[in-house]
């Protein structure tokens, strides 16, 4: 932008002056930015909504259970939420591998339609990723006579 000014002695100088627009704020906020989902959170909300169905006793299979159970034993260890869930998470999409032991007397067929149902809408709920496929595995049934891999009677060390 050029002005033309008058000098009190009458004389015209001509300046230039350039004034740029800042424009604050222009657009959507939830556009301004990127968010990225690691695996480990889309494992997370996976195995606890798999767990929450009626007929699931466990995930994983019997050596990642075993496993699992020794180290939920140690000092400050937690039960492993992700056990038996393998995720593959893109930008706008995901993939989901689990592994299930079912409850012996129930339909697995049922159970598995009702697992992949409840992780399909908890993933997309909470991270509005689109889930395109929820592959489920059956390891083991649980029967009622049989002791649990994760609750053996006594500690190996004391």
């Amino acid at each position: 932008m050029t002005e033309t000014t008058t000098s009190p002695g009458g004389d015209s100088e001509s300046q230039v002056s350039t004034r740029k627009t800042t424009r604050r704020g222009g657009g959507d906020p939830a556009a301004r930015g990127r968010t990225t989902i690691a695996d480990g959170v889309v494992e997370k909300i996976a195995g606890m909504a798999a767990r929450d169905v009626e007929g699931v006793h466990a995930m994983g299979s019997g050596f990642a259970r075993t496993f699992g159970a020794v180290r939920d034993r140690v000092p400050g260890g937690s039960k492993a939420v992700t056990r038996g869930v393998k995720a593959e998470v893109g930008e706008v999409q995901t993939a989901l591998d689990l592994e299930i032991v079912v409850e012996y007397g129930y339909s697995i067929g049922d159970v598995a339609r009702a697992v992949r149902e409840n992780v399909v809408a908890a993933v997309e709920r909470m991270t509005s990723l689109e889930v395109v496929e929820v592959n489920i595995a059956v390891s083991d049934v649980k029967l009622p006579d049989e002791e649990d891999e994760e609750e053996p009677a006594q500690p190996r060390i004391q």
